[in-house]
């Protein structure tokens, strides 16, 4: 069943531009498959959907090309090894590293974040990162954590 679906949420995704998990949600119960906002969220992460900005300026979901898919990998892969804690200030995320690879941790957080962070400035093992608003910088810390741990 859940292979079906995922089928399907690419077949959606390439025919439609959605923007929004909920509207993922609609579409998918529309076509018989009875989901909830957790299980389109988890497909979404599995499928490693990404948003990026369609012709019409809104943006929508899109499937990485297997390059991104190995790059996107790469990044997980040195966010994961190098990066040791997070912490929350206000709009800033603090991320620290393992000396000397702040700048590599900062490239794969630019890349693999592209909608929730404005920027990043990173030292030799500490990192500032300006989140666009509070919800999305307490979002970000938990998938950091949730990466590293």
């Amino acid at each position: 069943m859940k292979s079906k679906r995922h089928n399907k949420v690419l077949e959606i995704i390439n025919q439609s531009e959605i923007e929004t998990q909920e509207e993922l949600a609609e579409e998918l119960k529309k076509n018989g498959f009875d989901v909830t906002q957790a299980t389109v969220s988890r497909d979404i992460k599995i499928l490693k959907l990404v948003k990026m900005q369609s012709s019409s300026g809104k943006y929508r979901y899109v499937a990485p090309t297997q390059e991104e898919r190995g790059l996107n990998d790469k990044l997980y892969s040195i966010l994961k090894n190098a990066a040791i804690s997070a912490e929350k200030v206000d709009r800033f995320v603090v991320l620290k590293t393992l000396t000397g690879a702040a700048s590599a941790v900062a490239e794969a957080i630019d890349n693999l974040y592209t909608e929730d962070v404005a920027g990043t400035i990173a030292g030799d093992n500490t990192i500032f990162i300006l989140v666009r608003t509070d919800e999305k910088a307490e979002e970000l810390i938990l998938k950091v954590r949730k990466i590293i741990s």
